[in-house]
């Protein structure tokens, strides 16, 4: 596997995972949380689903900013439709996926399909997050969007992560959402591990770092496990609910 730091039109930076070899392969464009600028804490995830052949594009955006990340999630977005063949991935078979904050982001994309423009993903996963707020990418709640504009487009697959030992985001959130999409006909599928919201990144809290880090605890191991299988799974087509 391979690491190449890039950065956005916009200057943000982008760690590209990439599988031996060459070729085309599937797409995984991976939001970080609330963290201004953490793409590293998603290493462990994003290597474990490199690993299965995948190319994984991991970049910064700062939630603080004066619009909550849009222009970054959107930006980078557009890098990867436009630059993921360069690194050997399919922009075609392109996932968008998130966790904390970032999963509303990356679900936001495929329930808004007027707003944002160009092909919408063929699926998006939700790892540890809430959809009952305003998407940073949108500005719109996913669980509101689950109206009229979608009976005239193609169901995107949604895939949902989320530990059950989650004492930041209650993993009823993600609970609450699947019945929802479930009640409109759309496709979902909600994995959850027994682990916390750190632990589905095969990451832990460290008080003295204030950010995650890696994690060899068994739970935080199976957690993350968890999200790359989910993840893969998406980018593979293997998304059966």
């Amino acid at each position: 596997m391979t690491t190449t730091l890039t950065r956005t039109p916009a200057g943000k930076a982008v760690d590209v995972y990439g599988p031996p070899g060459g070729g085309t392969a599937p797409t995984v464009l991976l939001w970080h949380g609330m963290g201004p600028d953490e793409r590293d804490i998603m290493r462990p995830v994003a290597e474990a689903v490199a690993a299965q052949g995948i190319v994984v594009l991991v970049p910064d955006w700062r939630s603080d900013a004066p619009d909550r990340g849009a222009a970054h999630l959107l930006d980078s977005l557009a890098f990867a439709r436009e630059r993921a063949a360069d690194f050997g991935g399919d922009p075609g078979r392109l996932v968008v996926a998130g966790w904390s904050a970032g999963a509303g982001a990356a679900v936001a994309t495929a329930l808004r399909p007027g707003l944002l423009g160009g092909p919408r993903p063929v699926a998006v996963v939700g790892i540890a997050g809430r959809y009952d707020v305003p998407a940073r990418s949108t500005g719109s709640v996913p669980l509101e969007d689950l109206g009229e504009d979608l009976a005239h487009a193609a169901p995107v697959p949604v895939l949902l992560v989320h530990g059950t030992e989650d004492d930041q985001v209650d993993v009823r959130h993600s609970r609450e959402f699947a019945a929802a999409l479930r009640a409109h006909g759309l496709p979902v599928r909600l994995e959850e591990p027994a682990t916390d919201h750190a632990g589905v990144l095969m990451s832990a809290y460290d008080p003295e770092l204030g950010r995650l880090r890696a994690s060899s605890a068994g739970h935080a191991l199976e957690g993350g496990r968890a999200t790359a299988r989910v993840l893969a799974g998406a980018a593979k087509g293997i998304v059966a609910t």
